[in-house]
């Protein structure tokens, strides 16, 4: 079985899969793990999956990473969390950040060990807003200047799950996911600026806009100075890709290869729900593990 495979556009960031994961998902890991670690993004639309489908499919891309926020868990499905902004009994029932919501990261850069790759399935889609924002972490870092590379090439920085709740929770009044339940009070830990990954060997920016305290060795001004400088540069429109949801749309993104935000929303007028998979280790695309 060939997978069926249509580029985003000539940049080689992004493609379009025509498959029936609920079926096919098995037949095709390989050639999606391998897709997956060519394009960095991958857009599956029309897909009817149940809980245990996703988990499968999840399963193509590496080792599902079942250590998540208990209070967004779905019961009986180990690795999946519910994305939501609607209210049940005055409670949201998933991760929800405020209808505001902004800020570019990789998933789990405040943990020791990033997300290798993350999986977002749409069930109820707003008709206005909630698209999410990819950006291209590995052109982004070849496209800048040399003296710019080898600045940077060797610099850590500082990430901060604690400011983190502390930006969002001034961004979104109050509301933030990061700043309660057992996110809360992580250590800090220090990543590369520049990742090499451990399939592609290809190098891309790990950067934060609200995660990030300091670049190890700058004083807190230069660091901001420069990851500011960093974001817009990868963030800007040639390393870019905006995702419109639809019903049943599947998206899987290389968390070591890409950033990715939400966008705003209004929750009293769109309602959305996704359900969300990560996986710890990359599948190389024979479908052993990296």
């Amino acid at each position: 079985m060939s997978l069926s495979l249509r580029p985003l556009d000539d940049s080689g960031f992004g493609a379009v899969v025509d498959c029936d994961l609920a079926t096919e998902a098995d037949d095709l890991a390989p050639q999606l793990a391998r897709a997956l670690h060519q394009h960095r993004l991958l857009v599956v639309p029309r897909q009817h999956l149940t809980h245990a489908d996703l988990l499968t499919v999840a399963s193509c891309f590496g080792t599902v990473d079942t250590n998540i926020d208990r209070r967004y868990a779905v019961g009986g499905f180990p690795g999946l969390t519910v994305i939501s902004n609607i209210v049940e009994d005055g409670k949201h029932v998933g991760i929800y950040d405020g209808d505001d919501e902004e800020e570019w990261h990789a998933d789990n850069s405040f943990k020791p060990q990033l997300t290798a790759a993350t999986l977002l399935y749409s069930v109820i889609t707003p008709e206005e807003g909630g698209e999410t924002r990819f950006a291209d972490a590995t052109r982004a870092y070849t496209g800048l200047p040399s003296a710019v590379r080898e600045r940077i090439v060797k610099m850590r920085a500082v990430h901060s799950i604690e400011q983190l709740g502390a930006l969002q929770s001034q961004a979104s009044s109050g509301q933030s996911s990061a700043a309660a339940g057992s996110l809360a009070g992580h250590p800090e830990v220090e990543h590369p600026l520049v990742l090499t990954h451990p399939v592609t060997g290809a190098r891309s920016l790990l950067l934060g806009s609200m995660v990030i305290r300091c670049v190890t060795g700058l004083s807190d001004q230069d660091s901001r100075a420069l990851i500011d400088d960093l974001l817009e540069h990868t963030t800007s429109a040639p390393y870019l890709y905006s995702h419109t949801w639809s019903q049943g749309d599947l998206v899987v993104w290389d968390n070591l290869a890409t950033l990715h935000t939400a966008s705003p929303c209004d929750s009293s007028r769109h309602p959305r729900l996704l359900y969300r998979a990560a996986v710890r280790q990359h599948a190389d695309s024979r479908g052993s593990e990296e």
